[in-house]
């Protein structure tokens, strides 16, 4: 039985490079462009398996050479994807992204088959999802299957809120964890937005989840539980490309959480497997193995 088990999307990433990112309308001349494995979901899976948990993909891909790349892909670091199923009339999902000279992103999803995963698929998988130690969900398929899987599994379900949604209190209920960005956060509790450490735990205290843990890109992130705060500092580090870094985050914790980590223990543990993928391009090409992360200063 698979320690982490994420249902979640699958994408073929095309990426371009670009100087800064263009103003509504403009047009801007890239440095370059990438193509890669990615989707949330896909991207959280190898990046557990990479830091050396046992882990298990649900999703669903198309009948295409893109889904069968990512399925190739998935066995090939050692994820379980037999619970990966194929669409026979939707292509596989596709994100254009746009990163900067800096590594902040822009990011547009087209999500194909990852839209036709169903509550049926996950009931064939049922004692899977249910059996894991970390269950590790995003919003990049349908949120009835979102909800459907966190109420199934009986270890810890972390939530990660992307892309930004207005979630049902039910759903929130069945969540251990959720780790939203300042921007997420704000469409959770229908706040403007959000900058301040008091602001961030009062806008988390509002959300019917145990644990609350803030994504603050370069600053780290911030743990919000038991009523205490606790700000986890990121490494320095010279980013080049964040299009996975959150992904890489989450797999982080869950990989902490799975071993037995508290939660600032295990943001710590994220922050850095977040930081050392925002130093290298690409998506899944950016996710560290845990020997690269424990070499990390």
């Amino acid at each position: 039985m698979a320690e982490i088990v994420v249902v979640g999307s699958l994408n073929l990433d095309t990426t371009a490079h670009v100087g800064r990112l263009p103003r509504p309308g403009e047009t801007v001349l890239g440095t370059g462009h990438t193509s890669d494995t990615g989707g949330k979901g896909a991207n959280q899976a190898v990046a557990a398996a990479r830091l050396g948990r046992s882990v298990a993909m649900v999703g669903r891909i198309g009948r295409d050479d893109v889904g069968a790349r990512i399925a190739r892909f998935l066995d090939a670091e050692g994820v379980d994807a037999s619970h990966v199923t194929v669409d026979e009339a939707t292509p596989t999902g596709m994100a254009f992204i746009t990163v900067d000279g800096s590594g902040e992103n822009m990011i547009v999803v087209s999500p194909g088959a990852n839209a036709e995963l169903s509550i049926r698929h996950l009931e064939e998988c049922a004692d899977v999802i249910a059996g894991a130690s970390v269950l590790l969900l995003q919003l990049e398929v349908p949120l009835e299957v979102v909800h459907h899987a966190a109420v199934l599994c009986s270890g810890t379900v972390i939530l990660n809120p992307a892309p930004a949604a207005d979630l049902p209190m039910s759903l929130l209920d069945a969540v251990d964890i959720i780790v939203p960005n300042r921007t997420e956060l704000a469409a959770l509790s229908g706040s403007g937005p959000i900058g301040s450490t008091e602001e961030i735990a009062a806008q988390l205290d509002l959300l019917p989840v145990e644990v609350g843990i803030v994504t603050l890109g370069e600053d780290g992130a911030l743990v919000r539980a038991a009523g205490e705060t606790t700000i986890v500092p990121a490494p320095v580090v010279e980013a080049v490309d964040a299009t996975a870094a959150g992904d890489a985050f989450c797999a982080g914790l869950a990989d902490a959480i799975a071993g037995g980590a508290e939660p600032v223990a295990a943001a710590r543990w994220g922050v850095r497997v977040g930081a050392m993928a925002a130093t290298r391009r690409g998506a899944q090409a950016s996710l560290p193995t845990r020997a690269e992360v424990e070499a990390l200063v």
